[in-house]
Order: structure tokens, then sequence, then C-alpha cells
């Protein structure tokens, strides 16, 4: 199995430079092998993306040389139930690109009791073996083991902040020399918890309707910080009729109660959705978010 899975590896690799979407297994975990119907449009501009049920990846690299970069793993938003692939994905690992920084933008399966064993754990797997590839294989691809961050927008936050949350409780079969943890995570407008003020859609699609009281408190990040949380960057509008901005409040006073660095950018006016850009304030987050990266020694 092990041998298979670095052959592949070594294969993808030579890939890279084509930049279509890579598998991101060998053999896809939590499976019940149903046809693939995942389905692309283009809506407002954006690329959005449906049942996905066989998880990809993207590889942005800087530049093919000897250099080893920060790497950013990027989960688009859209409750669990499409993925905003360009805007919340693709655009942003450009981004990434032009300051200096590798990304991996992944498409991460929706959960859909059709396809998974467990719904609730496949997005979360996905997200964990998009870390120990990039660990794994950081060397080859000019990558700083130590500078591995995630990031997720919306309910793409909800899946970085588990990522964070839950490193160290592996849904995937991993070298126990692999650290699953990120260095720093980077939410975007996040669902945080599965509490009543987080997003009923993206609990509902994760979780099922009826969840337990136990899986509201997994899924609750705040709930699950601890002094060896990743240190955060997150940005919020105060407007946010979608995902309520306590979601952001209460993650980030619970990381500040673990003494866990955070960096809280609010803004009056922005809705949810907006980006990389909001429209609708002088305050934009990239070039802050790029002297958080500087002052947390990442870039």
């Amino acid at each position: 199995m092990k041998k298979a899975l670095f052959i592949l590896l070594n294969l993808l690799s030579m890939e890279f430079a084509l930049g279509q979407y890579l598998p991101l297994y060998d053999n896809i975990p939590n499976d019940l092998g149903m046809p693939n119907i995942e389905t692309e449009s283009v809506e407002e501009n954006i690329l959005i993306v449906i049942n996905v049920s066989v998880p990809k990846y993207q590889y942005f690299r800087v530049s093919n040389d000897n250099t080893k970069r920060p790497c950013v793993i990027i989960c688009p938003g859209g409750g669990y139930a499409l993925l905003a692939a360009s805007h919340e994905g693709t655009d942003v690992a450009k981004y990434f690109n032009s300051i200096g920084v590798n990304a991996i933008v992944l498409k991460y399966r929706l959960p859909n009791d059709n396809n998974q064993i467990d719904k609730s754990i496949a997005p979360l797997q996905d997200v964990q073996q998009a870390f120990y590839i990039a660990r794994l294989n950081a060397d080859k691809w000019g990558i700083d083991k130590n500078k591995i961050g995630v990031m997720g927008f919306s309910a793409g936050g909800h899946l970085a902040a588990s990522m964070s949350s839950h490193y160290s409780d592996s849904k995937i079969n991993v070298d126990s020399k692999i650290n699953l943890r990120p260095n720093f995570q980077i939410l975007i407008y996040p669902v945080i918890t599965f509490k009543d003020f987080g997003h009923l859609g993206s609990r509902e699609q994760l979780i099922g309707k009826n969840p337990s009281p136990e899986e509201i408190v997994y899924y609750s990040n705040e709930l699950q910080v601890n002094a060896n949380t990743p240190p955060a960057f997150i940005v919020h509008a105060k407007d946010d009729d979608v995902v309520p901005v306590k979601n952001a409040l209460e993650y980030s006073k619970a990381l500040k109660q673990h003494h866990v660095p955070v960096n809280l950018v609010l803004s009056d006016k922005g809705g949810h959705g907006f980006g990389m850009f909001n429209s609708k304030t002088d305050k934009q987050w990239p070039p802050m978010l790029k002297d958080w990266l500087i002052k947390m020694q990442i870039l």
C-alpha cells in the first residue's frame, strides 16, 4: 500500500506544471464506490462545483527551484453542499504565489450518505490527507515542512478550524512520524460552531438533522481549543447575515484564553462570501495577512 502510494505521488509530481487537479488518494477511504456525478458551473463569475465524491488537489508552486517555501492548503466554502472553487480557491492560490507562498487547493468530498460510509468525517479525512502528502513530499515539492498552514472560507473555514482542532485524531492511515498539526490557520468568514449561532445548513450537511450532543461538541471548534491550537488569522464582517460574526468572536476568545496568537480582522460591512476583496470597506485582508505572516516569521 505504502509503496503504491509513493509511486503514485512520484508520478503526480511530474504533472504539476499542467495545473490540473490530481487524485488525493490511490484508494479513497470511507467510500461506497458510487458513480462520480460531479458537475461544474459558473454563477456570477464564480466557478461552482457540486457532488464532489472523488477528492482531488491542485498544487500551485511559486517556482520549481530549490527554495523551501511556506505552503497553505486552501478549503473553499459552500455550506458543505458545494465548492466555490475559484474566488475561494484558485484565485487565492495565485495570490499566495505572488507573495512567495506555495498553495494547494483542495477539492474535498461533499458529505453525502450515498457516497460515504460516514459522511461526517469525509471532508476531515481529505484535509488530513492533503497535509499528509504535503509533509511527506515537502523536500520534493519545495515546501518548508514546518510552515504548512490551513485556510478556509465559510464552511471551508469550519473544515480548516476542525483540522486545527482535531489534527491528533487521525481519520486516515498515516505514518506516525508525519505530524498532521498545521503550523497556522487562516479563517475567512468561518463557520466555527455547530451550536445555535453557527450555520444550520453546514451542520445538517455534515452531521445530519438529528445529531448527537457529542457530534455537536466535537465539531464546535470553539470548544476544542487548547494551548497547542495553531495561531490564527481570522476575517469576518459584522453584518454577515449567513454566518454570524459571533463565530469569529467566540473562536478568537477561546484562542486568547489559551494564549494562542490570534489576529482578528473585523469590518463593519461586507456580508458573506466576498472572497479576497470586500467592496464595502477600505480595510482589505490580503495585505494584512501578508504582514501577519511576516510577523509570525512564516514569510
